[in-house]
């Protein structure tokens, strides 16, 4: 397997969750059903500011290569959770943590935690979406499109870590480590969106 090959696995093996994820549901999920800009943009902000600790500690517990490509994605998360924040009036972080943050700090296999980052990156990335279309469907575009080049960070995000993962892996049982890693992180972020959904009696499966 190679950098390639491993994203288009981790896709699609996690189809069905991706594409839930990224559908408007989500929002309303991640705000407990309050679609108001100031709620969408303080549930973004958190969501910032706990991926970054979570990658600032990995890049604190890592050593090498693995260290600079956690700091770097540490030190992006901070800068989205400052451009967030600029939309704001005020913000503390805070708040429970999100349930994927939760899995991946339980992680310390760098194997492990490059597969994650993977998996965290492309449910982030239907988030983006998701926030970059409903500022743009509430006219407005300057907040929409913060977080499109928010969005544009995740490209790169994703190039470290399996251009890492492509170096490390020596053999198909780590390149597995790394998927079921990321499949794992996808599956909690999904699993807390059906959660929430529920508790609010929105079915999260579409509608056909």
């Amino acid at each position: 397997m190679n950098a390639d090959e491993f994203v288009d696995a981790v896709r699609d093996q996690n189809k069905t969750e991706l594409s839930r994820l990224g559908s408007s549901k989500s929002l309303y999920a991640d705000t407990e059903g309050e679609m108001e800009p100031g709620v969408v943009m303080r549930a973004a902000a958190d969501a910032e500011h706990a991926a970054a600790e979570t990658f600032e500690a990995w890049a604190d517990s890592a050593a090498g290569e693995a260290s600079e490509v956690f700091r770097t994605t540490a030190e992006e998360e901070y800068d989205h959770y400052e451009q967030v924040v600029a939309e704001l009036d005020d913000h503390e972080p805070g708040g429970s943590l999100p349930a994927i943050q939760e899995y991946l700090r339980g992680l310390d296999d760098t194997t492990e935690r490059l597969g994650a980052l993977v998996g965290r990156t492309l449910a982030a990335e239907k988030s983006k979406e998701q926030t970059t279309g409903f500022f743009v469907g509430q006219a407005k575009p300057q907040v929409a499109s913060t977080f499109r080049g928010l969005g544009d960070d995740l490209d790169d995000q994703i190039a470290r870590a399996t251009d890492l993962l492509a170096e490390r892996c020596e053999s198909d049982d780590e390149w597995q480590d790394a998927l079921t890693a990321a499949s794992e992180a996808i599956g909690v972020a999904y699993e807390e969106y059906t959660e929430r959904l529920e508790s609010m009696g929105v079915n999260p499966k579409p509608v056909c």
